[in-house]
């Protein structure tokens, strides 16, 4: 007996188990795909976000200090006795005021980029 002669036109399909492996590395790809390699990248943006907030927060406190020293060395007696505490308050005042100058600006900027 000979086995029948396939159809025209029709192709043979493959095993189940190649077309599962198949679906499997096919899966695994469009995994590393779409989310992988964009987790790589957000990793990558925050690592240099924050590494950019750290340095710019010690450079806040850089200039604060050497505005406060500046207050108590450069002025002479005038922050002395009763007024040793001004300086300090000078210097955390100026450093609120430009935190909320950042921050305001930050927020002006994004409502022009949202109403574009």
């Amino acid at each position: 007996m000979t086995a029948p002669a396939p159809r025209s036109g029709s192709s043979q399909q493959p095993p189940l188990p190649q077309l599962v492996k198949e679906l499997w590395e096919l899966i695994v790809a469009y995994f590393k795909q779409e989310t992988l390699v964009p987790l790589q990248q957000l990793g990558r943006y925050v690592a240099f976000g924050l590494l950019g907030a750290l340095l710019l927060g010690a450079g806040v406190i850089f200039l604060a200090t050497s505005g406060l020293r500046a207050l108590q060395t450069e002025t002479g007696s005038t922050f002395t006795g009763n007024w040793s505490w001004a300086p300090y308050l000078i210097v955390t005042v100026v450093v609120l005021l430009g935190g909320a100058l950042t921050w305001m600006a930050r927020g002006k900027r994004k409502r022009r980029e949202v109403a574009r």
